[in-house]
C-alpha cells in the first residue's frame, strides 16, 4: 500500500477524500499525518492527539465487494483486523465498543470513522480513518481514554505498527463478499464490549434504558435483549452505551 506522510492537516480523511476526486481506477492509499489539527470521530466528536506520539492515518480503498445496505460489514473487518494486529502486540483485554471503538479493558484506544463514497447506488470507494493512541501517557479531561505504552509499558514504533495495520487491513478488506457476512458479523459479535452483560444506555430525550448487548443485525444495528427474550434495535444516534 503506497503512503503518504504529512506534517499536518486538518483531516487525513478529507486529505484522503481530495486524493480520489471522482478517480474510477486507483489502487489503495495511506495517508498518514504528524499532527491533525480537526480530527472526527463518530457522532460528529473530534479526535484529539498529541503530535508524534500517536497514530492518525486515512486508507483510501477503491471499490468494497458488498451493497450500500451491508456498508456495516467494512466497519466490522476493519475493526476485527486492528483488534489482531493488536493482539499480536500483547495489548491486554481488547474488544470492540460498538460501532467501532476499540477498547482495552475499560479504555479506549482507538477510534475508526468510515466514511463511503456512493455512486450509482454502488460504494465507489471507502475512506478508512483511524486514530490510534499509540506513546501518549497523559489524557487531559478524557479519564476513559488510554494508550498501548499505558496499558503495556512499553514503547512502541509508529511506523511498525502502521505497516502491520495497513497490511492487515489489505488482506482483510479484499476478503470482503456477501458469503462471507455471517462469519464476519459472528466475530465482531464475539469481541464486542460488554456483550452478554447487562448495561445502561442513554436514549435521545435523556432517558435510560437497561438492556443485555446480543450482537449487531446485518445493517450494523446494536440488537439488544431488553427483557426476557424481547429485543430491539437501535442505529447510532438512537442510543449511547454509559459505562
Amino acid at each position: 500500500m503506497r503512503i503518504i506522510k504529512v506534517n499536518a492537516t486538518n483531516s487525513t480523511n478529507e486529505f484522503a477524500r481530495e486524493l480520489y476526486r471522482g478517480k474510477t481506477s486507483f489502487e489503495p492509499i495511506c495517508v498518514v499525518a504528524y499532527e491533525q489539527t480537526k480530527g472526527r470521530g463518530q457522532r460528529g466528536s473530534g479526535w484529539v492527539s498529541n503530535s508524534g506520539e500517536n497514530l492518525t492515518f486515512s486508507v483510501l480503498y477503491p471499490k468494497i465487494k458488498v451493497g450500500v445496505n451491508h456498508q456495516f460489514l467494512m466497519s466490522a473487518t476493519v475493526s476485527l483486523a486492528i483488534i489482531e494486529v493488536l493482539n499480536k502486540f500483547n495489548v491486554p483485554a481488547l474488544k470492540v465498543k460498538w460501532p467501532n471503538d476499540i477498547m482495552s479493558a475499560r479504555y479506549k484506544i482507538s477510534g475508526i470513522l468510515i466514511e463511503n463514497i456512493l455512486k450509482n447506488n454502488e460504494i465507489a470507494a471507502s475512506i478508512i480513518g483511524v486514530g490510534l493512541n499509540v506513546n501518549q501517557t497523559e489524557f487531559p479531561d478524557l479519564p476513559q481514554a488510554s494508550s498501548l505504552k499505558l496499558v503495556t509499558g512499553v514503547h512502541f514504533n509508529l511506523d511498525e505498527i502502521l505497516k502491520r495495520i495497513t497490511d492487515e487491513l489489505e488482506e482483510k478488506l479484499t476478503q470482503i463478499n456477501a458469503e462471507v457476512e455471517t462469519s464476519i458479523l459472528e466475530k465482531y459479535a464475539k469481541n464486542m464490549f460488554r456483550r452478554d452483560a447487562v448495561s445502561t444506555f442513554q436514549l435521545p430525550d435523556e432517558t435510560y434504558l437497561t438492556g443485555i448487548i446480543r450482537g449487531v443485525t446485518t445493517s450494523g444495528r446494536l440488537n439488544l435483549e431488553i427483557e426476557d427474550s424481547v429485543f430491539k434495535t437501535f442505529d447510532l444516534k438512537e442510543i449511547k452505551l454509559m459505562y
